[in-house]
């Protein structure tokens, strides 16, 4: 076994029952031996951003540890995508389940498979709202997440997210 990573993912959905498919999703990513949680933000409500006209998201961010390899977690992401039926049928468009690893240790990749960081990620406040919230000392690029916020086009259209009680809510 390998040293443990932490990694930050991005969690969206816009298509069924949201709030459910996150919580199942978020339980389906550490269902895994080799997957641990460490923290969980709260879900938020964003507006899309790019792409077709389309339904609100859910959006939420969470921590783990694992000691799978950055392509064996990419492919694990991949899979609970696949079971929470995700399609691939356009760019930017709805979606059951959007899983982004954002973060991955100090890990950096430029490849069209995987690239970390997440190249778009300083610009989404779906992304930088609800990880700031989950930790307020959280770097990306160098820059703590809580500033990048408030330099992103989509500040103004997130909002929390208070349809249902969600145990990692605060």
């Amino acid at each position: 076994m390998t040293d443990r990573v932490r990694s930050v993912l991005a969690l969206g959905s816009n298509l069924g029952d949201s709030h459910g498919t996150l919580s199942l999703a978020v339980a389906d990513l550490v269902d895994n031996p080799r997957v641990r949680l460490r923290e969980v933000s709260p879900v938020v409500r964003s507006t899309a951003v790019g792409g077709p006209e389309q339904p609100d998201y859910l959006n939420m961010v969470i921590e783990v540890e694992t000691d799978l390899s950055p392509y064996e977690f990419l492919a694990h992401c991949q899979a609970v995508e696949n079971l929470h039926r995700r399609t691939r049928d356009v760019r930017w468009g709805p979606r059951t389940l959007d899983v982004d690893i954002i973060t991955f240790g100090d890990y950096t990749s430029d490849d069209e498979l995987l690239t970390l960081p997440h190249p778009r990620a300083a610009e989404r406040a779906f992304v930088l709202q609800p990880w700031a919230w989950m930790d307020s000392t959280a770097r990306l690029g160098g820059r703590l997440v809580t500033e990048l916020v408030g330099g992103t086009a989509d500040h103004a259209e997130i909002r929390p997210y208070e349809g249902a009680d969600t145990p990692w809510a605060l």
